[in-house]
């Protein structure tokens, strides 16, 4: 049995019209792009799975929007298992087969222990949140659903136990995805959850005209749910305080994806919301005027307390596209492109559209610059899912690879200008912008069409690069393998913070900064890609010959702690323990 080389250590907007200055290129010069290469190892791993998500082909909405993956060490044991929320059909939508967990056996071996694990739970599951919720050690699990969502606890022995009603997060409207961070800064995480339409199965709208062709009716005319904001309690429970905090102060509309993270560097998180066919929200602290934070500069974190957030997208530049329109947001991505420090926010849209790639100039202000980082033309013919930035070939920039499919079963490129069956777009960066890769490079799963939906990210064989597992409508889990050639060499670390009394333990929130060369960022952070969880690491690629690393950890309650002379090629447990 493998095992990961564990060390520990203590101690305003710019106007472009999609596709313009994009072209369809083909890969890097270089030959950076022939790096990228995974290989599909579903087979024989033991990620024996086929997801349920009502038939095929679809015939009501609900039927088309599939669900995610998580990553998760639920036992402790230094490896990434897998859990799948899975779903159900429309003539038994609370009671479908059920939750799966897999154990990480190493060597990309995976044992199904869901009974084991007395994981029970059966409803519609659509998305997946893990944290540590109740701040013993153990991360749980969040489940988003059809009706009847679920906090499932890790109780540290390798089970789980149903803890929903005593914690009070549970929720019968259609919820899409959530997230846990600390947005009050009291040390504890929080919850935020995310909800689509209301859907009546008995009565389902009629179907509606799209480009000719009769499909099913949403969310366009239907009616909008509010997102909850749960506030930890400290005592197991939860509190709604959507009202209180501000966040229930805009009109409801149909969420998808939500990310919690610092974008204007004030040492307090933000909550970025991906809605579909509305403008995205980005709820931050009311004020006055908006003054820029260095991002080099340490913050002195607020004290905690409630805070009265308001939706600053539009003043921000997050709320529509380059052209003034409201997208259909499905996925989120994170990383600092640009490199100035801050964190810009990616988004995965529907066919016929672009992706967007949302700048983040200074922490006050956000510019489209989707084309000109190459990402616009390439994907109109796309409709996007989970996406994530990550550097798969260390090279010491990150790429992208994101997932697509479409939500309508009958879609063809004659009839939609989009096939319903889609590859995967995986881009190399290369120098200021990302190059497409092509599956004669990177292998064959690239160029082969699926349904695709949420998708996590992780080192699951502890070889120090990053993997991939996809979940697929109503089809199969599959494993990626990432056998990228590497350009240099790689370290990670996850965050463990062992002071007595804490409760955000794996550091949620937290800027982890790499000094030396062209400095890079990587935030832990919860939520993202689509209803998926990735694993809460921070990766860096690095110059061949890298032996030292010297880095800082901007903990979420703004405490730095600087760290020398790390052995690269090495996953290390970072403590906190003052």
């Amino acid at each position: 049995m493998t095992r990961r080389p564990w060390e520990l250590v203590c101690c305003a907007c710019w106007f472009v019209l999609a596709g313009c200055g994009d072209t369809q290129r083909s890969a890097p010069a270089d030959g950076s792009g022939e790096r990228l290469r995974f290989t599909d190892v579903t087979a024989g791993s033991g990620l024996e799975l086929t997801l349920v998500s009502g038939a095929a082909p679809a015939r009501q909405l609900i039927e088309s929007m599939g669900a995610g993956v998580g990553l998760i060490d639920y036992d402790r044991d230094g490896d990434l298992d897998v859990f799948a929320p899975n779903g159900a059909t429309l003539d038994t939508p609370r009671q479908g087969p059920g939750c799966r967990l897999f154990e990480n056996r190493g060597e990309l071996q995976f044992v199904d222990v869901t009974q084991a694990a007395g994981l029970t739970w059966s409803g519609w599951g659509m998305a997946v949140a893990v944290g540590d919720a109740d701040g013993d050690g153990w991360d749980d699990l969040y489940v988003c659903a059809f009706g009847d969502n679920a906090l499932l606890r890790n109780t540290g022995d390798g089970r789980f136990e149903d803890v929903t009603e005593v914690a009070g997060v549970g929720d019968e409207r259609w919820a899409a995805a959530a997230a846990f961070g600390d947005i009050d800064n009291d040390g504890d995480l929080d919850l935020y959850v995310v909800n689509y339409f209301f859907h009546d199965l008995e009565n389902p709208p009629p179907y509606t005209n799209f480009k000719g062709v009769a499909v099913p009716r949403g969310p366009e005319g239907m009616r909008a749910q509010a997102d909850v904001l749960y506030e930890n309690d400290g005592d197991g429970s939860f509190s709604d305080i959507t009202a209180l905090s501000g966040c229930g102060d805009v009109s409801p509309a149909y969420g998808l994806g939500v990310v919690m993270l610092d974008f204007d560097g004030d040492g307090q998180l933000e909550i970025f919301v991906g809605n579909d066919s509305q403008a995205n929200f980005l709820f931050d602290d009311a004020r006055g005027d908006a003054t820029p934070v260095s991002a080099d500069a340490a913050p002195d974190t607020a004290a905690p307390g409630r805070r009265r957030l308001v939706d600053t997208a539009a003043l921000m530049g997050v709320g529509l596209s380059s052209m003034g329109r409201e997208q259909a947001t499905m996925g989120i991505a994170v990383a600092d492109v640009d490199g100035n420090g801050y964190a810009d926010l990616f988004t995965t849209n529907f066919s016929s559209d672009t992706n967007t790639l949302h700048t983040n100039l200074d922490g006050v202000l956000f510019e489209d610059r989707t084309a000109r980082f190459g990402l616009s033309y390439v994907s109109r013919p796309y409709l996007g899912w989970s996406a994530m930035f990550f550097d798969f070939d260390h090279d010491a920039d990150e790429d992208l690879l994101l997932f697509n499919g479409h939500v309508f079963p009958m879609a063809t490129k004659l009839s939609m200008d989009s096939e319903a069956r889609q590859p995967p777009l995986l881009f190399a960066r290369e120098g200021p912008v990302f190059e497409p890769v092509g599956a004669a490079s990177a292998g064959a799963w690239l160029g082969e069409p699926h349904n695709d939906r949420g998708a996590a990210f992780g080192d699951l064989d502890a070889d120090g690069d990053v993997d991939v597992v996809v979940a697929e409508l109503s089809g199969p889990l599959r494993l990626l393998r990432n056998d990228s050639e590497k350009a240099g060499t790689w370290i990670s670390l996850a965050l463990r913070d062992e002071r007595p009394g804490a409760r955000n333990r794996n550091g949620i929130g937290a800027r982890v900064e790499l000094a030396g060369g062209d400095p890079q960022r990587r935030w832990i952070f919860s939520g993202g890609g689509y209803a998926s969880a990735s694993a809460p690491h921070a990766h860096f690629g690095l110059p061949a010959g890298t032996s030292g690393v010297d880095l800082t950890i901007h903990w979420p309650d703004g405490r730095q702690q600087r760290l020398s002379g790390l052995a690269s090629g090495r996953h290390h447990v970072v403590e906190r323990r003052d």
